[in-house]
């Protein structure tokens, strides 16, 4: 239900729908937080053995952009924030320059523990970690996903992808729009990218707020 069908009830003197939104919202907080519980305590790969608190995830929880990267770094293994190192002040500052604001939008990984050396995470870590980001997904309902590198994109994907190649791609991910662009990390060593990830997120936020 969009704020338009609110507004029209609201038009015709019925108020009551808004206690109903109310209780959808608490119900998605609800929900999320049950999930954080789940991470903070899953040992579904090996993963949880060097982490210091998984990371779920922020932002708004009915966001119609959802951007996904592959997984927490030190700073957001040791914060319990997603993006919050210098790949995500770059994401951040992105987001910004396209006059929007980050907390418009939700920011998670496909992974929610932080692999050793910031390597990648592996196809079987992935599968066991996905389940909890597709229940996000189904609460916050976005859109459009952005997925931030060819991991997040081999996740959703279920091969290997030629991020290079393949970046600025629409895919339609069962009722979702997957977009495909660089990881902020990629474009913090190769600062040429920026203005390619910043067209990739503009479409991404353009096609989210479309009708």
């Amino acid at each position: 239900m969009d704020k338009n069908y609110f507004r029209i009830l609201k038009e015709l003197g019925i108020d009551e729908i808004f206690v109903e939104k109310d209780n959808m919202q608490q119900d998605k907080i609800k929900l999320l937080k049950e999930i954080n519980e789940e991470i903070q305590k899953c040992t579904k790969c090996d993963l949880y053995k060097s982490r210091t608190q998984a990371v779920l995830g922020e932002g708004n929880i009915n966001a119609k952009l959802m951007f996904v990267g592959e997984a927490p770094g030190a700073d957001e293994d040791r914060l319990g924030r997603p993006f919050v190192g210098r790949a995500g002040k770059l994401l951040t500052s992105i987001i910004e320059e396209l006059g929007h604001k980050r907390e418009e939008f939700y920011i998670s990984n496909i992974n929610k523990c932080r692999p050793p050396n910031n390597r990648t995470p592996t196809p079987w870590e992935q599968e066991a970690c996905f389940p909890y980001l597709e229940k996000q997904i189904q609460i916050i309902n976005p859109k459009v996903l952005c997925l931030l590198g060819a991991a997040a994109a081999r996740a959703f994907l279920e091969r290997n992808v030629a991020i290079t190649k393949e970046r600025g791609q629409i895919i339609n991910w069962k009722d979702k729009y997957l977009i495909l662009t660089f990881h902020p990390a990629y474009v913090l060593r190769n600062p040429s990218a920026k203005d390619t990830l910043k067209e990739d997120i503009k479409k991404a936020i353009e096609l989210a707020y479309s009708d």
